[in-house]
């Protein structure tokens, strides 16, 4: 039972100063928090209880939120505040909804139908490489995160929706990042305004807002009009049917998911291979030791999706970078009743918070957690690590839907572009997270090419 008592933790004099801090260096607010009171941290800005945000850090606390006790912990108005860019998509969603919504994406999504998409994804890759030829002849920089983008913005447009979004490629890059950070801007805020008052921001934000639309109704309408079913997330989204009564989705249903699918499908693979060039970059260790790999294996020739079993080290390389760099850095959930972890009182209505950023990080869990050791991930080490202790597409009920998808493209991806090309990190060009909704390099990562 509840003992009454919240955790240790920093308290602050009002909400306003508790978001001024969090807003301004979030990843270092929680490093801290954890570093100075433990595996449960609680922030008080106020005078009740409920005036908190308690953020959990251990394995079996996340696993407790998560999963365990997973129908205490609602999205809550955190993740409503996603809405005004997502709408109620499988992201924002909770309840009958979302578990109708998700059982009927999931066909999309069975390994089977993802390793088809296999050929796919190494063509983008192929086009991708053919277009850095002048760059590599010339020795002029580009920025990898960009390219990056790009290249996961085609896949996910082919892979599930059937379509080439090459050409939109820069304009839905922009407009994706302006929504990110207004979406990240009233996630820090008490009372957001409404999205009537014409700020500047708003009306930055709802311009692109209006351009991804345009896009993404004329995605759905182009394919209503065909009538094709080419087997993808879209023709199974048409094609569905409710249970009870006979009607079809929407277009505005519709419009909710395609832009949930096409956010998370491309953004967050493209943050995780960012870092993942970057962290080789830092490492001509381990880059060497992944070209080996790929040499022995692939001769030089396009991967395939059987030669993945004969490439850990590839894998590890990915999963290592994602353990330094989550794409989802951080996410939170809403007590419905009260509860109690570790003992100590999580009050009705309170903020939960945790991070696979800290969590990847915790010195208990992993020796030097600040290094770059692929290794971790060999299955001899990988033998009792708590379920949690490595989180990177969250868990439970909601575990990210593309956790197999975004896998099989990372590696593909890097063991066709590694076979090519090393990257040299521009001499004084700053790489620094930027955490928004997702672990983005804030001034991208720029780099020149150098033969593999």
């Amino acid at each position: 039972t509840p003992n009454g008592h919240l955790a240790p933790g920093p308290r602050h004099r009002t909400p306003v100063g508790f978001l001024r801090t969090m807003r301004r260096d979030p990843i270092a607010m929680l490093m801290d928090a954890a570093r100075c009171y433990g595996d449960v941290v609680t922030f008080r800005y106020g005078p009740t209880p409920r005036w908190s945000f308690t953020l959990v850090v251990h394995p079996e606390h996340v696993k407790h939120i998560l999963q365990d006790n997973n129908h205490n912990y609602v999205r809550g108005v955190i993740f409503g505040r996603v809405k005004v860019l997502a709408g109620d998509g499988l992201i924002t969603t909770e309840g009958e909804f979302w578990r109708r919504q998700r059982r009927l994406a999931q066909p999309a999504f069975h390994r089977a139908r993802i390793g088809a998409l296999a050929t796919l994804m190494t063509e983008a890759t192929e086009t991708l490489l053919a277009r850095w030829a002048p760059h590599a002849a010339s020795g002029a920089p580009l920025d990898v995160a960009d390219e990056m983008k790009r290249l996961t913005l085609a896949i996910a447009g082919r892979a599930l929706f059937g379509i080439d979004l090459s050409d939109e490629a820069d304009r839905v890059s922009r407009d994706v990042t302006i929504g990110l950070e207004f979406v990240n801007r009233r996630m820090h805020q008490i009372l957001p305004l409404p999205m009537f008052v014409p700020t500047p921001a708003a009306l930055r934000f709802r311009r692109s807002r209006r351009a991804l639309d345009r896009i993404v109704y004329g995605i759905i309408a182009e394919r209503r009009a065909s009538g094709r079913d080419t087997g993808d997330l879209l023709s199974m989204l048409l094609a569905t049917r409710d249970e009870e009564t006979g009607e079809a989705m929407s277009d505005r249903q519709l419009r909710d998911e395609v832009m949930t699918f096409l956010f998370a499908g491309h953004e967050t693979t493209a943050v995780a291979l960012s870092w993942t060039w970057y962290l080789l970059s830092r490492h001509p260790e381990v880059a060497v030791r992944l070209a080996d790999e790929l040499r022995r294996v692939l001769a030089g020739r396009v991967p395939a999706l059987e030669d993945l079993p004969a490439l850990p080290y590839t894998r590890q390389v990915i999963e290592e970078a994602m353990r330094l760099y989550p794409p989802a850095w951080g996410n939170g959930r809403q007590a419905v009743a009260e509860d109690t972890i570790d003992g100590f009182r999580i009050p009705a209505g309170t903020l939960v918070g945790f991070s696979p950023y800290v969590t990847h990080r915790h010195p208990a869990l992993w020796e030097n957690p600040e290094a770059f050791d692929p290794d971790r991930f060999a299955p001899e080490r990988t033998n009792g690590r708590p379920r949690y202790a490595y989180f990177p597409f969250g868990g439970g009920p909601h575990r990210c839907i593309g956790e197999d998808f975004a896998l099989l493209e990372a590696q593909l991806v890097v063991a066709t572009i590694a076979q090519r090309y090393r990257f040299d990190l521009v001499p004084g060009h700053p790489v620094v997270a930027q955490p928004l909704v997702t672990l983005r390099p804030r001034d991208g990562v720029l780099a020149t090419l150098r033969a593999a």
